[in-house]
């Protein structure tokens, strides 16, 4: 069995006030509430959207 390579990220500033298209990324990766913690695969499409919203997140 191969182990999938896993990535957590926590919401460290609100999506308030920014674009529509960066509060749905949020979304998407599942954070809710700020210093909300999601433990996600670390594939390419996971990769972009952390880059998309690097000034809302912090990878842990």
């Amino acid at each position: 069995m191969t182990t999938q390579q896993t990535v957590r990220i926590q919401l460290v500033r609100s999506p308030i006030g920014c674009k529509e298209d960066h509060r749905a990324t949020v979304r998407g990766l599942g954070l809710r509430k700020v210093n909300s913690v999601s433990e996600l695969q670390d594939t390419p499409a996971v990769r972009g959207m952390i880059n998309k919203i690097s000034y809302l997140v912090k990878v842990l």
